[in-house]
């Protein structure tokens, strides 16, 4: 029975009553505790620098050249924050409720309550950080909206947030490793998890110019490597955004929450062919001016521009009246895939809907016109000045598009289709962030903790820099506290020994199988499996079929991979398949946990629950709880259960008409 150790007392207090009550690490004694990190986006950055300015020996793992390659780099729209600077309603609660019900009630209520409340801290550290942040004219921080609210909360530098900020985080950790609390190790990739009595003591890492194996030690791990959404292969991570941190730590004894909840992004560009290696997201932020539409005509084959307004179905502005183009994700997703499934898709391959800015345009063009005086402004200089304000706000968006499809999306309306983006699911930790492997804790999208069946939009950026600036420098200090005697324990040790001895058995395995496919071909196999059996709907027989072809893929891979290169040198392709190989263990367990929650919730749609006008419907008596898998063995896993108990939020069917 695993324990989230949850604090007492009424939900508003219980961070602040941890934070009074925890134990703490002396500045003398710090110096001689070991933390490793693993991960150097935005939670692992931060948490780096934020544990190497307290003062612990840090040492930070990397696989890109440099800490700035993360994938937290690739966000574009926003960070929430409950500041209110809008004055227009929003506050801590607001925050804490919108994402509990974003989520479909499938997160913890103490952990989210949390995030909320330290969303405003992460603003004011980015500022001072020199993160550029949008400012109205008057010099205030500028705010927009995002899917699954009513208020404005969404903090953004243009359409490069994620980057900004992940630079902020990058000066704060270099500034530690200058100063030599913290030791970056870049191009190295952990492999495995070393424990000793219980608990985790280290890693062994692959360096992966030379393909030399290392250990090393620390009093505590922090897996901080992100999500898991390649599994799909075609989806908006980086290339190299894997699970074989997370995956390690699980078949260590951490257990894997929630894996089946994966969340589909609605505004990506769509796919263009079978030469694909990923997909490119286009910010959210863009549904917050844009208008969703396909035409009323069954496959309509004419340009956008010679269908009139009356012939245009704004599909989500009919079904959701409430919030419009600003439903959650998983909402707009499955919207989407109804609208292109029942005939009604756009562009040559018929799966895409339009994003429409032309009514965006009009409306800033007005209110520039009105500012500058020109009453009697003509429609064409009024769409014209509308377009600069559009410019001004998503330009970088907006070539982005230019350059991928070759069209002008200021003279065209964009097209755009869901594509798979965040992981919900991840290594279950209690409210410390700890695993159920003692000293291993997981930060940011790599855990389950706060966002459920679904995240909201601009919620990705404010867990991870929560989890790294504010709340693991005290659950981490809790637990070393009680530690602080304890040795640095020496890499000659058996353990380390045994951990070595297992990675370099399975790459001498993975080297001599010398089969006839490769390793990118299975992946793309892989993902053809989750995304048409596991991915924006899902059932029982799909699931089940899906299960039985993994198992059967897993058994191709480890009998005919092709590996050219050798072991001890750079070799991308080996990096490749000892990543794959672990994608598909995790594919066959999401595959498990869908099958397994017979509800639709979030990102999970099950097609054997939905209401009769299509939307999600949960099963709160036998599902409401958080799924914890425990390693067993091959294709071996048993189901635990962490009920989620709501003490101030009543879940209710979610409405966003």
């Amino acid at each position: 029975m695993t324990n989230a150790k949850i604090p007492a007392g009424p939900m508003s207090e219980k961070w602040q009553d941890y934070k009074d009550h925890c134990k703490l690490v002396n500045p003398a004694n710090k110096r001689k505790l070991e933390v490793i990190v693993i991960g150097t986006g935005l939670a692992g950055a931060s948490a780096a620098a934020a544990l190497g300015e307290l003062g612990y020996k840090v040492k930070v793992f990397c696989f890109q050249d440099s800490p700035r390659r993360a994938h937290s780099i690739a966000a574009q729209g926003g960070i929430n924050a409950a500041k209110n600077y809008q004055n227009d309603g929003d506050s801590v609660f607001r925050l804490f409720y919108d994402t509990i019900k974003g989520g479909d009630y499938r997160a913890r209520e103490a952990n989210v309550h949390r995030l909320a409340e330290v969303s405003a801290n992460i603003i004011d550290q980015c500022v001072a950080q020199g993160v550029p942040f949008a400012r109205e004219y008057g010099g205030m921080l500028s705010n927009r909206s995002f899917g699954g609210t009513q208020v404005q909360r969404t903090f953004y530098a243009a359409g490069q947030t994620g980057q900004q900020l992940l630079l902020g985080a990058y000066s704060a950790l270099e500034r530690q490793v200058a100063l030599g609390t913290v030791k970056q190790y870049n191009r190295h990739e952990m492999l495995e998890i070393v424990k000793i009595d219980g608990k985790a003591r280290g890693v062994i890492v692959r360096n992966l110019v030379t393909g030399k194996l290392e250990r090393h030690f620390g009093h505590a791990v922090l897996i901080c490597s992100g999500g898991y959404g390649n599994v799909f292969y075609l989806s908006t991570n980086a290339m190299g955004s894997n699970v074989t941190a997370a995956w390690k730590a699980h078949k260590q004894g951490a257990y894997f929450s929630n894996p089946c909840f994966t969340q589909i992004h609605p505004t990506c560009i769509p796919v263009s062919g079978d030469h694909q290696s990923k997909l490119t997201l286009m910010s959210e932020s863009l549904r917050n001016d844009g208008r969703i539409w396909v035409p009323k005509k069954q496959n309509d084959t004419r340009k956008a521009s010679d269908i009139p307004e009356d012939e245009r179905d704004y599909y989500l502005e009919r079904r959701y009246p409430a919030f419009g183009n600003l439903v959650p994700r998983d909402v707009a997703s499955r919207a989407a895939k109804e609208r292109c499934d029942a005939g009604y898709g756009v562009g040559s391959s018929k799966q895409a809907v339009y994003l429409d800015y032309a009514d965006a345009y009009v409306r800033y063009g007005k209110i520039e016109a009105g500012k500058s005086g020109k009453d009697h402004a003509t429609q064409e200089e009024i769409i014209a000045m509308g377009k600069k304000v559009v410019e001004e706000k998503y330009g970088n968006l907006f070539d982005m598009y230019a350059k991928i499809t070759g069209e002008n999306p200021y003279e065209v309306p964009m097209r755009i289709y869901p594509a798979v983006h965040y992981t919900m699911g991840g290594v279950w930790v209690d409210y410390e962030l700890m695993t159920t492997v003692e000293g291993l804790y997981c930060l940011g999208e790599a855990n389950f903790s706060d966002h459920g069946a679904n995240r909201l939009g601009a919620s990705a950026l404010m867990q991870g820099l929560a989890d790294g600036y504010f709340v693991i420098p005290y659950t981490l200090g809790n637990y070393l506290a009680d530690d602080i005697y304890a040795k640095s324990i020496s890499t000659d040790h058996p353990a380390f020994a045994a951990a070595e001895k297992e990675v370099s058995d399975r790459i001498e395995k993975l080297m001599s199988i010398k089969g006839k496919q490769t390793v990118e071909s299975l992946h793309k196999r892989l993902g053809k499996i989750m995304w048409e059996k596991c991915g924006m709907a899902r059932n029982e027989q799909g699931l089940k079929e899906a299960i039985k072809e993994i198992q059967a893929l897993k058994k191709e891979f480890w009998s005919d991979v092709k590996i050219p290169g050798g072991i001890n040198e750079m070799n991308p392709e080996l990096d490749k398949a000892n990543r794959v190989a672990d994608f598909i263990e995790l594919g066959e367990l999401m595959c498990l946990d869908a099958l397994n929650r017979n509800e639709s919730c979030g990102g999970h749609f099950r097609e054997e629950s939905q209401t009769e006008d299509g939307e999600a419907k949960r099963n709160d008596e036998e599902f409401m709880y958080v799924s914890q898998w425990e390693y067993k063995g091959d294709s071996q896993w048993e189901l635990h259960k962490e009920a989620l108990n709501y003490e101030v939020i009543k879940p209710t069917q979610r409405n966003y008409k």
